[in-house]
């Protein structure tokens, strides 16, 4: 058997995952990352030092590296058009091509979307001025959602919570930013995270997670990027799980086969679990950051084989999920989402026992560790239980001395009692 080459674009804790995974792969035998970080030799992955914007790099080096495929991380590549660009160079690419990838890329494109393929989703409208977004705002009733239409880096949600707060930041929205504003009812309910590996009309569903958006405990505090997330979701039914696959998983990928999307990579869904039914919050075009870091350590099929099946429009193999539970908490700079604190040394993070850490945004050497602002990385246990593994984790942090940075203390527990009902 040859091996064969792979190349993962990106930088974050998401990419520190995929291509740890891929590289345990047997298949597999050099992984690199671009531009990837300082972390990543720790799992045997080789950083390259090309960005992930930088396409004729990136095919130069897939050229000359005998790259089997390039699996994309970050969701900027794909809406810019990176699939469009290694397809024309002859090169195999797991992820969306453009038209696809408007589905992240805006709000309201994949809102048109969800109406046109009779997908559930929240009422919505999208506003182009300032005015007319103040004028219906109060249509909606409070609290009411407010999303800037284009990429947001999963920090463009304000939910606000009267009229006043609305106002204020609608205003502050078209300020700051160019484009459309759409404003949607506001969902309650439990949150989840459906991740679908697609290959035009087929797919296999990855094991899904909980995200924790709020930057403090109790859900408090501004939307982040995900402060943790937890894998599996026993709260879960696998009654309520079906409705999930039968009511928006289905008609999704029906409408990107009636639509001629031609889609190959992950459609991840953002759902709401409500009194009415799942409902989808929003549709991202590639793997979400913290959950990779969750969900792939449960994944038994080879991800390697997932993907090689994908791009090369073979039957997918089914996807087997292990009975390990895995928690993990992201170590963030103080003052993470507004002002993040940079530069502050870290010292080393001892991987022992059922413990891994996945570097994110870290500069300097292992050697001598800093942080590069926002999420540094996550903490991880895999255990029989989700208990077990919280309180793993939570152990091990609590030994950390890092008063420049911060983590949440209530991971998880919402798979043991859903104190906080969750709005979107």
């Amino acid at each position: 058997m040859t091996l064969q080459n792979v190349l993962v674009i990106g930088n974050g804790g998401r990419e520190f995952a995929i291509a740890k995974k891929l590289k345990q792969s047997p298949k597999v035998d050099h992984v690199y990352c671009a531009p990837g970080n300082v972390g990543m030799p720790t799992v045997g992955v080789e950083p390259v030092a090309i960005e992930e914007l930088d396409f004729a790099g990136l095919i130069k080096f897939a050229q000359e590296h005998q790259v089997a495929w390039t699996f994309v991380g970050p969701e900027d590549a794909l809406v810019t058009g990176i699939v469009d660009e290694f397809q024309t160079a002859g090169l195999k690419i797991f992820g969306p091509n453009a038209r696809a990838a408007q589905l992240e890329g805006s709000k309201e494109y994949a809102l048109s979307f969800m109406n046109k393929y009779g997908v559930p989703t929240a009422k919505h409208l999208a506003f182009e001025n300032e005015a007319e977004a103040l004028t219906h705002v109060a249509d909606f009733g409070f609290p009411v959602v407010l999303k800037l239409d284009g990429l947001a880096g999963g920090k463009g949600v304000v939910i606000a919570s009267d009229q006043a707060d609305a106002e204020a930041t609608i205003k502050e929205m078209f300020a700051d930013h160019t484009g459309r504003l759409v404003i949607e009812e506001c969902l309650v309910g439990p949150e989840y995270s459906m991740f679908v590996l697609i290959e035009n009309g087929d797919y296999q569903i990855l094991p899904m997670a909980q995200d924790h958006k709020r930057a403090y405990d109790g859900d408090k505090g501004p939307n982040t990027g995900g402060m943790g997330a937890y894998s599996p979701l026993p709260q879960l039914s696998e009654f309520d799980r079906q409705r999930m696959v039968e009511e928006v998983v289905e008609p999704s990928v029906k409408g990107l086969v009636d639509g001629e999307y031609d889609y190959h990579g992950i459609l991840y869904i953002g759902l709401m679990l409500t009194e009415d039914g799942p409902k989808v919050i929003e549709y991202n075009v590639r793997l979400g950051d913290p959950e990779t870091q969750v969900i792939l350590p449960r994944l038994a099929t080879n991800l390697f084989d997932l993907v090689d099946a994908c791009v090369n429009d073979q039957p997918l193999p089914e996807v087997v999920e292990k009975e390990d539970a895995v928690l993990g908490v992201v170590v963030a700079s103080k003052g993470y989402p507004q002002k993040p604190v940079k530069n502050q040394a870290l010292g080393k993070f001892p991987v022992a026992g059922n413990i891994t850490v996945d570097y994110a945004n870290v500069a300097g050497s292992l050697a001598d560790l800093h942080g590069a602002g926002g999420r540094l990385l996550m903490v991880i246990a895999t255990a029989s239980d989700l208990k077990q593994a919280q309180q793993d984790v939570y152990a091990y942090l609590d030994q950390l001395e890092e008063p420049e940075c911060f983590w949440r203390q209530d991971i998880g527990e919402k798979a043991f009692n859903d104190v906080w009902p969750e709005i979107s």
